[in-house]
């Protein structure tokens, strides 16, 4: 069936009308995620390896420098889903923030101030001490529990070499009156080798498998969404064979993930670039729950890669690709060597 969209931004309903004449109103919230490349303050953190984002070091990283990246990513932010919902998103997952002081000046920023975000972010052990994090609308979503949950990966099984890496962050609160849990993912790179570091990711995904089967053996029927960037694709093994994740969305059984990205890949389409290829690592996977279709609640309805021109390399050799905020040593004025991802989210609130 066609539908026709109008759009009531100051009351964030969406209306759809068939030709049958029939109405219906659908309340929508975004929820989103966003690689965010490395936002660092420009102070020296003497316990990790954050030199080059400093004054002295190989960025030039400069107050500056930084307030600049905090206002592009803040501009970034704002206007994810707000064509469709009139507002920022609902939530948002962030990686690569290197503390709770840059959330906080990023939330302060002109652009995303008025919609008075609140924080959830924890300290993780990765060497260079970016974390992830995640942003909520306190009107729209309210926390009911968070936690983070190590990751631990030792090379070759030898517990005192141990990779440290990101924690993954566990959301669960209301949204609109409804429960949802929220997986904020940054698996292990691919540096050495996809092949090599492979094995690193799958310990990532055996740990969110398990977080998501934890919520599951409470409710069947939970709605969650881990995102992320994954540093594998929608195809990749750690999150086919792991998560098990389902291509579509028909048929599915209770406990089971739903990756709308996968057809997206098949697609050809991308997050993020490198020597001529897309790869599509930032990732919105859902629970059964959120992947039906009747939208009596909160409900899956689409998912896309935020991707606005002014996202891409205006030119030279890269043109086309995500438009990343330093490069050869210093701020190129960009925002970002990812495409944000997101999903809307609708439930059905009146009918004619």
């Amino acid at each position: 069936m066609k539908f026709k969209i109008a759009l009531i931004a100051w009351s964030f309903f969406v209306t759809f009308t068939c030709f049958s004449q029939e109405e219906k109103s659908y309340k929508v919230n975004t929820v989103a995620f966003y690689n965010v490349e490395n936002l660092f303050d420009f102070e020296d953190d003497p316990i990790t390896f954050d030199d080059d984002r400093t004054p002295e070091g190989k960025d030039h990283w400069t107050e500056e420098i930084y307030n600049a990246k905090l206002k592009n990513t803040a501009k970034v932010i704002a206007e994810i889903g707000k064509d469709v919902t009139g507002t920022a998103p609902a939530v948002i997952g962030l990686c690569e923030i290197e503390n709770r002081r840059t959330l906080e000046d990023l939330v302060n920023q002109e652009e995303l101030l008025k919609y008075d975000y609140g924080i959830i972010q924890f300290d993780s052990p990765d060497r260079r001490g970016i974390d992830v994090a995640l942003l909520y609308q306190k009107k729209l979503f309210t926390p009911t529990h968070y936690d983070k949950h190590e990751l631990l990966i030792y090379n070759n099984g030898d517990t005192s070499k141990r990779v440290f890496t990101r924690d993954q962050l566990l959301v669960s609160g209301m949204l609109d009156g409804e429960e949802i849990h929220l997986i904020v993912n940054h698996w292990p790179s691919r540096s050495g080798g996809e092949a090599r570091s492979r094995s690193k990711r799958i310990k990532a995904t055996e740990l969110n498998k398990s977080i998501i089967d934890s919520l599951f053996s409470k409710d069947p029927y939970a709605k969650i969404i881990t995102m992320g960037d994954l540093n594998d694709d929608p195809t990749s093994p750690s999150v086919k064979k792991v998560l098990k994740t389902k291509k579509n969305r028909e048929n599915m059984e209770l406990k089971e993930l739903y990756n709308p990205m996968e057809n997206m890949h098949k697609n050809g389409l991308g997050t993020l670039a490198y020597r001529d290829g897309w790869n599509l690592f930032d990732q919105m996977i859902v629970s059964t729950e959120l992947a039906k279709k009747d939208y009596s609640s909160y409900r899956l309805y689409k998912t896309g890669i935020f991707n606005k021109s002014y996202l891409a390399n205006p030119r030279g050799r890269y043109k086309g690709y995500p438009y990343r905020s330093f490069a050869g040593g210093g701020f190129t004025g960009g925002y970002s060597d990812h495409f944000p991802v997101y999903v809307y989210l609708i439930k059905e609130t009146s009918s004619k």
